[in-house]
């Protein structure tokens, strides 16, 4: 027998076997990136935008308890506060827009226009501003808008991971509590995101609102638990002679921690 008819059985035996590794691999493919989160969700976009700081609010057409609107041409080119709600007729929502309802003098002085949103349709809204104004003893002037459908929840990412098990009857998830805070340029500025479970605090909205305004003004930052009238942060690539001439006194904690 010659030397090949020798090897013959075993280079067949070993590409057989390369064969058989092989090829578990190759069926192998990482699946293509993707740039947006996805939901299988009944009658709702499968793409799900991310909403983040600096990027234009989405613009959406919504029926609200002061007529249609389009958000954008309802913004007007004012700052505003969109905050969501799970479900009328909840216990700590109810509480919440009632403390917002109260507090609206106080945005109005600062130039914030508020709009709510809440999962239920009009019917509902309107029933349910009569419980918020008499608990609360209030009289709710701004819009809630009606997202039915989630649809707005969606494009606004307002759902958790968790609340995508938490559905209701039509097999819809339940919304989180969300808050938006948008600039006259459309521009998300600020977010902030509670589960279902947690109250929201509505002097912190208004604090981080004049912490936005005065940097803006300013050109400040502002440390923590920063309230109107306390000491600002002096940006670290301002020099500390020229923080004086600009800011007047400038207390200097370290060279890059400058009070004023």
């Amino acid at each position: 027998m010659s030397r090949c008819s020798r090897l013959l059985p075993l280079a067949r035996s070993v590409c057989s076997l390369t064969a058989r590794q092989i090829a578990p691999r190759a069926a192998f493919h990482r699946p293509a990136p993707q740039s947006c989160r996805t939901f299988a969700t009944p009658s709702l976009p499968k793409d799900q935008p991310h909403i983040r700081l600096g990027t234009t609010a989405p613009n959406f057409h919504a029926k609200t308890t002061h007529g249609d609107i389009d958000f954008h041409q309802w913004l007007d080119s004012k700052r505003a506060i969109l905050f969501s709600h799970p479900a009328d007729f909840t216990p700590v929502c109810t509480t919440e827009l009632g403390a917002f309802s109260k507090l609206k003098p106080e945005f109005d002085a600062r130039g914030m226009k508020l709009i709510g949103l809440s999962a239920n349709d009009l019917t509902s809204h309107g029933a349910w501003i009569k419980d918020i104004n008499d608990i609360s003893s209030t009289n709710l002037q701004f819009p809630i808008i009606a997202d039915a459908d989630r649809s707005i929840a969606f494009m606004y990412d307002m759902v958790d991971a968790q609340d995508m098990t938490n559905k209701d009857d039509r097999g819809i998830a339940f919304t989180i509590r969300s808050v938006f805070i948008v600039d006259p340029q459309k521009k998300v500025r600020l977010t902030m995101m509670y589960p279902a479970s947690t109250g929201r605090n509505t002097a912190e909205v208004l604090r981080v609102v004049d912490s936005l305004q005065t940097g803006d003004k300013k050109g400040v930052t502002t440390p923590i638990d920063w309230t109107q009238g306390e000491d600002v942060i002096v940006p670290p690539s301002v020099k500390t002679e020229d923080a004086r001439k600009k800011f007047g006194e400038v207390r200097e904690i370290r060279p890059y921690v400058l009070l004023s």
